[in-house]
């Protein structure tokens, strides 16, 4: 059966008041109490997104988001009564893509649910889009896309030189040097966000509420994320090249044209 949204959660009086008030707005949803609990559900069941919380009975919700990670890319929002910057730091760098510390209003958790279940749909309907463009390119002229270029992807690209990248919203990676480099929700977003104003800076502010859906995040959120940006894209991630830093601003993706 399918879901739009799992929680996995030991604390089961919560996360059964949370998952009735979320089948009140429409967000189906069901949860489990465990980590092998959790395991089982995927194996006969699929989930848009997971809450899921860092303490569990049988385990770590960190062990369980690196083990989902290896074959899925959905979003995982942590959910926990742990309230240290470490904690935050820590899920967010495994693949977490956002973190609510318990107790949490289950109006803004619902609205974070929400924020983070449209950019699913959306990415799902630029994959379908871009399939669709290519399966029709090729049809077209053997070996050009649509617009006459080379090559079957119809991907945004920009540059030709050192600092040249291509993004593919249909395999939600990005290609550079020719390698194609996979990346996870947030950070496509964050990148196709950063891509969409390359050569200009993007601020803080419009980052949180472009890739994250709300302008009160923490910067420890976003710097995790950039950081794993340079990490897969910059031949040295402390001296990036690419993605710089403008300090007390924001963020600049510096392409060549």
């Amino acid at each position: 059966m399918h879901y739009q949204c799992l929680i996995v959660d030991d604390e089961t009086d919560l996360a059964k008041m949370t998952a009735e008030y979320f089948q009140m707005f429409d967000v189906t949803t069901t949860c489990v109490d465990s980590a092998a609990a959790c395991y089982e559900f995927f194996k006969d069941n699929s989930a848009e997104l997971i809450l899921l919380d860092i303490n569990l009975g049988d385990g770590s919700g960190f062990s369980v988001c690196r083990k989902l990670r290896e074959e899925y890319n959905l979003p995982i929002l942590f959910i926990s009564a742990r309230q240290s910057d470490d904690d935050v730091l820590a899920a967010l760098s495994i693949g977490g893509d956002d973190y609510i510390k318990k107790p949490y209003s289950l109006s803004v958790l619902l609205a974070k649910v929400k924020v983070n279940l449209k950019r699913v749909g959306e990415l799902r309907a630029a994959q379908a889009a871009e399939k669709a463009h290519v399966a029709e390119a090729a049809t077209a002229v053997p070996g050009k896309s649509a617009d006459g270029k080379n090559g079957a992807s119809a991907a945004a690209s920009a540059g030709e030189g050192e600092a040249s990248l291509t993004l593919d919203a249909a395999t939600m990676s990005v290609i550079r040097r020719g390698e194609r480099i996979p990346l996870k929700a947030k950070e496509f977003a964050l990148l196709s966000c950063l891509y969409e104003h390359r050569n200009t800076i993007v601020s803080k502010e419009v980052l949180f509420e472009e890739v994250w859906g709300d302008a009160f995040y923490g910067d420890g959120t976003l710097n995790v994320h950039i950081r794993k940006l340079r990490e897969k894209l910059e031949d040295d991630p402390n001296a990036p090249k690419m993605i710089k830093t403008v300090w007390g601003t924001g963020y600049i993706l510096e392409l060549e044209d």
